[in-house]
């Protein structure tokens, strides 16, 4: 047998076999064994055909045929001989039998591209400073004291702190009742909750049980994009109550604060702790991100297409099955998958890249590693080091302890310049502004040049 790897890119390769055959004899006879248990002719039972009656009349089809699975069986005992790293599913471009003479056959395949990563190091890059504000605790403690509430009925919407219990109808443009939608009976509309994207609020003080009035709601179109429709409703008021706040006491303290807080003091403290640990987490995502954003800028990464596309499927698959878990309407699943390919470029590109920078830097897993972390979970879950290790090698933990391996030798690399993160806020303000600007004299200018 002979083969030869052809480098068509960076990212695919193309193997050329050639088979003498002899070398392929055995497999060719077993197919013409196997095919004639299948066959019937007359005066012979299924199975019992001559072997040479069935070479004469159906042999050019067997071995054809023969010669492509053996193609595969061949290209796979190569992949592993010569331990080849296809990454995409193989295809066979060229396949050429001389019957009783040879075979040869070629096969394109995508492998991951080798790199020289470079400028990934002594890089600037900056990671927010938050503070916690005293308003923030404020609000924490007034939506605390608005989830433990109780209610009493009340005649009037006094101001914001009432609940008022509806029947709504949906109303055309012109204010009048839609014709198409059914009315929406007892409808529960706290009107302190800071989440509520409507002025009913406004429209609702002053009202009593059997008022009307309208107001607007800012409907959310498909949940987690960010866009918006208004929808007006008339509003018919079948219940008021008032919002009654529980007194901050040791035993409200404790059971909001799982039982690390006894007075509002420590309350306060303690939540000004979980926002601190937020906030410090959510920087260092901010500057990790970043981090990584400016390398993958650094450095160009030709794309597997096949492989990309792959992962880009699995992604959407992924995303459609949360969404229906979470009972959202079935999205298009094209729709879904142009939104996420961004998404699934970025995460070829910055797995080609990041594991370029382990060889680069001799960055591997070593079984101390694994034992060290087999016996930090061992010592929490009773499970012997020896297993752990053994499904530490059978399953993608080692990929996940390698990432983190290369993100903690970039961070030390790659030290952060802290900065205030209002002082980034107005600095992207700034700039959003000025682009603003830009544009307005870019098309007063084009508007200008037409007259």
């Amino acid at each position: 047998m002979e083969s030869k790897v052809n480098v068509i890119s960076n990212s695919e390769h193309e193997i050329s076999v050639k088979l003498d055959y002899d070398e392929i004899k055995k497999d060719i006879d077993e197919a013409y064994l196997k095919e004639r248990k299948n066959i019937s002719m007359p005066g012979f039972r299924k199975g019992k055909v001559p072997l040479q009656m069935v070479k004469k009349i159906y042999g050019d089809t067997i071995e054809y045929r023969a010669s492509k699975d053996i193609a595969n069986e061949k290209f796979w005992y190569i992949v592993k001989s010569d331990e080849l790293k296809p990454i995409s599913t193989p295809k066979l471009t060229d396949l050429n039998y001389d019957k009783g003479k040879e075979l040869t056959f070629k096969i394109r395949y995508e492998v991951m591209p080798e790199i020289e990563p470079k400028d990934y190091k002594g890089l600037e890059i900056e990671k927010p400073v938050f503070k916690v504000k005293e308003e923030n605790i404020e609000k924490e403690l007034k939506d605390i004291l608005r989830k433990e509430a109780s209610f009493e009925e009340a005649e009037k919407v006094e101001n914001e702190d009432y609940k008022i219990t509806v029947d709504l109808q949906l109303l055309k443009e012109n204010g009048e009742i839609s014709e198409n939608s059914q009315k929406q009976m007892g409808i529960e509309i706290s009107l302190n909750n800071p989440d509520l994207k409507s002025d009913v609020t406004e429209k609702a003080l002053g009202k009593k049980v059997g008022d009307t009035f309208e107001f607007v709601y800012s409907f959310e179109i498909e949940k987690g994009k960010g866009t918006y429709i208004d929808l007006k409703y008339l509003a018919e008021v079948k219940k008021i109550e008032k919002f009654v706040f529980p007194e901050w006491s040791e035993e409200l303290c404790k059971k909001v604060s799982d039982g690390k807080a006894k007075s509002l003091d420590e309350l306060k403290q303690f939540l000004r702790d979980e926002y601190d640990k937020f906030y410090k987490s959510e920087a260092e995502k901010i500057y990790v991100d970043s981090l990584m954003s400016k390398i993958m800028k650094n450095n160009e990464v030709e794309l597997p297409k096949e492989f990309t596309e792959k992962y880009l499927d699995d992604l959407t698959e992924s995303e459609i099955r949360k969404q229906q878990e979470n009972n959202y309407n079935t999205p298009d699943k094209e729709d879904v998958k142009e939104d996420l390919r961004k998404i699934a470029e970025w995460h070829v590109k910055w797995d080609i890249l990041s594991n370029a920078i382990a060889k680069a830097e001799n960055i591997e897993v070593t079984d101390e590693d694994l034992k060290k972390i087999a016996e930090e979970e061992s010592s929490k879950t009773n499970i012997s080091v020896e297993k752990l290790i053994k499904y530490y090698k059978d399953s993608n933990k080692k990929s996940e302890i390698l990432e983190g391996k290369i993100i903690d030798f970039l961070k030390e690399n790659n030290p952060p310049k802290e900065i205030d993160a209002d002082e980034i806020k107005k600095r992207e303000e700034a700039k959003k502004e000025k682009e603003k600007n830009e544009n307005t004299d870019e098309k007063e200018t084009k508007e200008g040049n037409k007259k």
